[in-house]
């Protein structure tokens, strides 16, 4: 049994660009940064990097995307790895990695968005899950607790809402 699958959250690095192609079908491209911070034990330095992904979304999926996702966004992908290759206008070979979503989480929106997909509808107001080939389960209505990494800070157990 083979896998590929590809799980990332992050950020948006622009605009998510949308089309079709010759037979209707919508597609979507963007590309997502996720950082990774750690301490180098040589110096003691805090370091930081930074990784680029390429996100290809089909169909409502895309549209979604393209209507609810702006540059800067806080997104989760699932999805599956492809390389694709093709020789440029010179004869040069290229290549592209791509994760092919089949899954989006939509990360918080600032308060007073209004962006070109806002309705009146509670459902377009929080499209907060959705998968390919349409809506996830509703999303629950209780307040996720955000974690973030604070390496400097003590866990206490009490603290862990679970």
């Amino acid at each position: 049994m083979n896998i590929n699958k590809a799980i990332i959250i992050g950020r948006l690095t622009q605009n998510p660009e949308m089309r079709s192609t010759p037979s209707g079908q919508s597609v979507c491209n963007f590309s997502m940064a996720t950082n990774r911070a750690w301490v180098d034990k040589a110096s003691g330095q805090k370091k930081e990097e930074t990784d680029f992904h390429n996100i290809v979304l089909w169909g409502k999926l895309a549209e979604i995307a393209s209507q609810y996702l702006t540059k800067g966004a806080l997104a989760y992908i699932e999805g599956r790895l492809r390389t694709r290759s093709w020789e440029d206008a010179s004869g040069v070979k290229k290549y592209r990695t791509e994760i092919i979503a089949d899954k989006l989480q939509m990360g918080p929106r600032a308060s007073g968005f209004s962006g070109a997909g806002a309705s009146s509808s509670p459902s377009a107001q929080n499209p907060s899950q959705y998968k390919a080939g349409g809506p996830a389960e509703p999303a629950p209505t209780e307040k996720i607790p955000i974690i973030e990494d604070d390496s400097d800070a003590d866990i206490n157990v009490e603290d862990i809402p679970f």
